[in-house]
């Protein structure tokens, strides 16, 4: 194989598609995809990741196509694609590409949940996930979960749990398009219904569900809790996180070990986006319409941005009315 020309296009992966008990199918009629049942609903579009069930596939006929992710972050091309191996931060990934980014279409509200944070990952059996949420969409009304309320402690919420009454202990509060939140390792949280959510997140799929709001899954069962390993998961010092709300020209929305994701706003044709040299970037399309190199984008559209040709490119937008990319690096 050539090496990777300054004029190669970004990479496209083909979504990975999830059916989830509380899922629609805005997928579909949001972004205009082409769901593989024409009636199950679809909570998750794993859009770039490298898990042992489940890895995204290069797309299109580029130089890469066919070719896992996986296969790319750990074959011998891997500077050419993520930048150079020298760099320390490639030393705390050797095996797997970092992060796994997901659209989620949340139609009801999710489980009552926990990642579990990387003091007691290990002894759990679990990975630590620590994830950014922007919204996307959220319908009136709309609202997100995080955190216990003000006073309440871990013996009052397992009270609560056996008495059904763990609801009314988490904090809630009501979201907007637009709208984000952090989620560290160790946050209590739950999707509320009616959102769709962009998800910047670790390499990970660990969840425990401490609630379920009584609901069965798709097999008409109730899906399985994890009280124990959630109570040892929760950091009840946490209570009452606010969702993050940027101004109109404002970047940054997390900054943490494993990622940082900015908000960049192109207001009109002939203003672009550049991105920083010797790295690979992930970028994902929130409105309007962009272009880099032959490629164009629309909403919900993810591509990553190798390190070869990162800085010798932009991003550029040919929407009228301008459009918004997140940005993330890591």
């Amino acid at each position: 194989m050539n090496p990777v020309e300054p004029t190669a296009e970004p990479l496209v992966f083909t979504p990975i598609y999830q059916t989830r008990v509380w899922g629609g199918r805005a997928l579909e009629s949001r972004f205009g995809r082409s769901l593989p049942d024409p009636s199950l609903p679809f909570g998750e579009s794993w859009e770039i990741a490298d898990r042992p069930e489940a890895e995204s596939v290069v797309a299109g006929a580029g130089p890469f196509a066919g070719r896992t992710l996986g296969e790319l972050w750990r074959g011998g091309r891997r500077h050419e694609i993520f930048g150079a191996d020298s760099d320390p931060a490639f030393a705390r990934s050797p095996e797997r590409f970092p992060l796994l980014c997901k659209i989620l279409d949340a139609r009801e509200r999710l489980s009552l949940q926990v990642h579990p944070p990387a003091s007691v990952a290990a002894a759990l059996g679990g990975e630590p996930k620590t994830e950014l949420w922007v919204v996307a969409h959220a319908e009136p009304g709309a609202e997100l979960f995080a955190g216990p309320r003000a006073g309440v402690t871990r013996e009052v919420f397992e009270a609560a749990l056996q008495t059904g009454d763990a609801e009314a202990l988490v904090h809630r509060f009501p979201v907007a398009t637009g709208d984000f939140l952090f989620v560290p390792s160790g946050r209590l949280h739950a999707i509320g219904g009616g959102i769709v959510i962009f998800e910047i997140q670790q390499n990970s799929d660990t969840t425990y569900r401490v609630f379920d709001w009584n609901r069965v899954g798709l097999d008409g069962r109730p899906r399985a809790l994890h009280v124990a390993e959630s109570l040892a998961s929760i950091d009840f010092d946490d209570r009452e996180p606010a969702p993050g709300r940027l101004p109109g020209d404002g970047h940054t929305l997390a900054v943490c070990e494993h990622f940082r994701v900015e908000r960049h706003i192109l207001p009109s044709p002939g203003i672009d986006l550049f991105l920083p040299p010797d790295r690979f970037a992930i970028v994902t399309v929130v409105a309007g319409t962009v272009t880099m190199g032959e490629s164009r984008f629309g909403p919900g559209d993810f591509f990553l941005v190798p390190a070869v040709f990162a800085g010798a490119k932009d991003i550029a937008t040919d929407s009228p009315e301008g459009a918004t990319v997140l940005l993330t690096r890591w």
